[in-house]
C-alpha cells in the first residue's frame, strides 16, 4: 500500500542547531540592560540531561528537565568565588520537543524563549514580576 503524500515526508525533527538558533534569537531580543551579560553565558544544547546531572538534581525522568542554569547566580556571587567551569545554560532538545508536542498550543520559538528566560532568571536573580516583563508567556 502506498502512503499518500502529506508534505511531511522530508521533514525531520528540529536538531540541536535549530534549538540553539532559537535560543540565541531569544538572547538577542532581551532588553539591552541584560543582553550583553546574557550573551556571555555558555550555551549548551544536548538531547537529554546527563545521568550525573539528573542524579544531582534528584530527577528520575530526563524528559521533565527542559533547561538548567549551571553557575553562581549574580545575586550570590562574590569576588572570592573561583569558577570551576564556565557559567552555562543547558537546553535539553528532546525534553523541549516532547513538551512542545505535548502542549500543541505554542510555537517552538516561544517555548525555547520561555525556557531561556527561566534559566536566565536563575542567573540574574529575577523576580516573577521581572520575568513577566521580559517573557509574556501567557499571552
Amino acid at each position: 500500500m502506498t502512503n499518500p503524500q502529506t508534505g511531511w515526508e522530508d521533514i525531520a525533527a528540529p536538531d540541536a542547531e535549530v534549538i540553539e538558533a532559537l535560543a540565541r534569537a531569544s538572547l538577542a531580543a532581551l532588553p539591552e540592560t541584560y543582553r550583553t551579560a546574557a550573551q556571555r553565558l555558555a550555551l549548551r544544547v544536548v538531547d537529554l540531561a546527563p545521568d550525573t546531572m539528573l542524579d544531582e538534581l534528584g530527577i528520575d525522568d530526563p524528559y521533565t528537565l527542559t533547561g538548567l542554569y549551571d553557575g553562581i547566580p549574580l545575586t550570590e556571587a562574590s569576588v572570592a568565588d573561583q569558577p570551576q567551569r564556565p557559567q552555562a545554560i543547558w537546553l535539553f532538545r528532546r525534553a523541549i520537543l516532547d513538551e512542545w508536542v505535548a502542549r500543541g498550543d505554542v510555537t517552538l520559538a516561544d517555548l525555547v524563549t520561555n525556557v531561556m528566560v527561566h534559566e536566565l532568571a536563575h542567573h540574574f536573580g529575577w523576580s516573577d514580576a521581572q520575568i513577566a516583563q521580559i517573557d509574556r508567556w501567557w499571552e
